[in-house]
């Protein structure tokens, strides 16, 4: 595991120093300039920079001149109570509707009304157990080194954290572990005042030093570049002031500063003076075993089979007073079941209480369980593509990745092979975005005759007459073949091989390599693919895209490069009105859809199965459980 781990993390480092480049440049617009910290190394280089000794020349005011600054307060809130309040506020959900089969839309919202249900006073079994479902196993659960989606979903149970969002992405300090938010006039600094009864659950205290210090080992050289540096690294600095007050200095005062604030707090006491002899955290508690500061702990990890998180009575109680509500179950079962249908079939057979669904599992179930469970669906922002290397000849010129995308039979993926469960994408921004484009944009339509014109105009004819498009390089044929990464998983399987039978017909011959999700990371990741099928959630702001899709970024994968593209994401960080930043995200997406550096395909829809006798599921772009309160909303009556 610990080899596998430094293999992750080198590839990402490759990828933080990889330079992207693609396509001709083009004016910019009147009134966007060029971003000033972009060069060609863009975000890659900013890191690097960043990371190096963060601004050793920063001197932090004193507390008496912070004293002195104009302060406007900030929203601390409790994710549950918000929540409450909104379901509150709207009709009440009649839980005969789940008796009934999910045969319509309006069923459909009958159901989720129904289950969206909180507790009264005394009526959840804090008792109860929940068994969740998990694809892959994580690869840590320590917070500060989490990477995968596995890993969100348990160390979100497990970390001690200071803010949070709702599920209409809006975010706010927690009120469950801060006291007080306040930014300056000027946008430059946040100032937070933790709660004074926090401890870790070994017992120790929870203090701003652990923040600051949390925040040091984030942007220290000797930590190999772990995801979490992605937003924190655009912090100044960060530090404590007393044991109670931790100030956040930021560079410049962006609409997007929030947003940097959220970083992994680990505890100082267990890893100061240790950390650098172990800088991958792969001993003590690289398991997440032994200190935490969430709600939760792990106290058991089967590598393979499941993660058991018990409820921390310190978390809610301290010197035996009541202090944060208890949560709801003593345990949350995380139950790792790579294979779909095994899944389903722990579904039905009741062993687990929740799993998203295939579009065939949909089917299957005919709008019904089996009396254990119940089928419901809603939007949910995750967006599927087909992603081309623009680093490679074959790629490069934007006419042949539309040439792709026009070769593709989209209308066959949604009709046939996803039964209309979901919906047609054109970009990085879901149409229910602030973020998408005023004007819709056409969905894309299959017309091989254009995708042929395209090809030809980008001099990938059939010279030598075999049947496959080719083009000279360096004085030598090369033909258009290339190979398709794709994770093993059934649909995603079918939507390639569609793919590759439409690409035959215009003279390109495509392959297809089924590899596991882990492969398929470390050879995304580090660049090493012509093509490759995935898909992506969708950020809380849409300003985290932009490590996507700027030049050099940490995420831009494909090699992707318009400096239109750059200069938006640059003024839209810098516009604090929101309107103003939407049109300009709108902009965006609409350059990378004539661009192309993905074919996008959908928008998965969340199909889900729960337990039928769960309650407070309540959905988010994000899906029922990324979000405040997630998980903490969700509550079991006594059998």
């Amino acid at each position: 595991m610990v080899r596998r781990l430094r293999c992750m993390l080198v590839i990402v480092a490759m990828v933080l120093a990889a330079v992207g480049c693609s396509r001709r440049p083009e004016r910019l617009p009147e009134g966007v300039t060029a971003p000033a910290l972009r060069g060609k190394q863009g975000a890659a280089g900013r890191v690097a920079g960043l990371a190096k000794g963060r601004d050793e020349a920063f001197v932090p005011p004193a507390a008496a001149e912070l004293d002195r600054l104009v302060w406007i307060d900030r929203p601390v809130k409790d994710g549950l109570a918000v929540l409450r309040e909104e379901l509150a506020a709207g009709q009440a959900g009649d839980e005969r509707a789940l008796a009934a089969p999910n045969d319509s839309p309006a069923a459909n919202g009958r159901i989720l009304a129904a289950i969206a249900r909180l507790p009264e006073a005394g009526e959840a079994d804090l008792e109860a157990t929940l068994v969740r479902h998990l694809r892959t196993d994580p690869v840590s659960l320590n917070p500060i080194m989490r990477a995968t989606p596995a890993e969100f979903e348990v160390v979100g149970l497990t970390e001690f954290r200071l803010f949070s969002f709702d599920r209409r992405l809006e975010p706010f300090a927690t009120a469950e572990t801060v006291a007080s938010w306040q930014s300056s006039a000027d946008g430059l600094i946040d100032r937070v005042v933790l709660r004074d009864d926090l401890v870790w659950s070994d017992g120790q205290p929870i203090t701003a030093r652990d923040v600051a210090f949390s925040y040091a080992v984030i942007m220290d050289d000797d930590l190999p570049v772990p995801s979490v540096r992605d937003g924190t690294d655009q912090l100044r600095a960060v530090e404590a002031y007393d044991e109670r007050t931790v100030v956040f200095f930021h560079r410049e005062p962006l609409a997007t500063n929030v947003w940097n604030l959220n970083f992994p707090v680990i505890p100082r006491h267990v890893h100061d003076g240790v950390w650098r002899d172990d800088p991958l955290f792969t001993a003590g508690d690289s398991t997440g075993l032994r200190v935490c500061g969430g709600p939760y702990r792990v106290v058991e990890w089967r590598r393979g089979e499941r993660v058991v998180l018990r409820r921390r009575d310190e978390w809610s109680t301290v010197d035996g007073a009541p202090v944060r509500d208890i949560p709801t179950f003593r345990e949350i079962e995380f139950r790792i079941i790579e294979d779909s249908d095994a899944a389903f079939a722990a579904l039905e057979a009741g062993t687990i209480d929740e799993m998203l669904l295939a579009p065939e599992q949909w089917r299957l179930a005919g709008g019904a369980g089996n009396g254990r469970w119940t089928p419901v669906a809603a939007p949910e922002w995750t967006v599927a593509f087909f992603a081309w290397n623009i680093d490679t000849p074959l790629f490069a010129d934007r006419r042949v990745r539309r040439a792709m995308t026009y070769a593709f039979d989209h209308g066959w993926m949604l009709r046939e092979l996803f039964s209309g469960l979901y919906d047609p994408a054109t970009g990085p921004f879901h149409e229910g975005s602030w973020a998408a484009p005023r004007k819709r944009q056409a969905a894309a339509q299959q017309d091989l005759q254009r995708a042929q014109q395209l090809l030809d105009d980008a001099g990938w004819v059939d010279t030598d007459k075999d049947g496959i498009r080719d083009r000279d390089l360096d004085g030598h044929p090369l033909p258009f073949e290339f190979t398709m990464l794709v994770a093993d998983q059934p649909l995603r399987i079918q939507t390639c091989e569609r793919l590759r039978d439409d690409l035959a017909r215009i003279g390109v011959r495509m392959h297809l390599q089924v590899v596991d999700q882990t492969t398929l990371v470390d050879r995304t990741q580090s660049g090493r693919f012509e093509a490759w099928h995935g898909s992506r959630g969708a950020a809380a702001d849409p300003d985290a895209t932009e490590r996507n899709w700027t030049t050099g970024g940490a995420g831009n994968v494909v090699g992707y490069s318009n400096p239109l593209v750059d200069a938006l994401y640059d003024a839209g960080r810098r516009d604090f009105d929101r309107t103003k930043r939407g049109e300009k995200y709108g902009r965006i997406q609409e350059h990378l859809w004539e661009d192309q550096p993905f074919t996008w395909l959908y928008w998965r829809n969340g199909l889900y199965g729960f337990s039928r006798d769960l309650r407070g599921i309540v959905f988010s772009p994000r899906g029922p459980y990324t979000y405040s309160p997630g998980t903490r909303s969700l509550w079991r009556p006594p059998r």
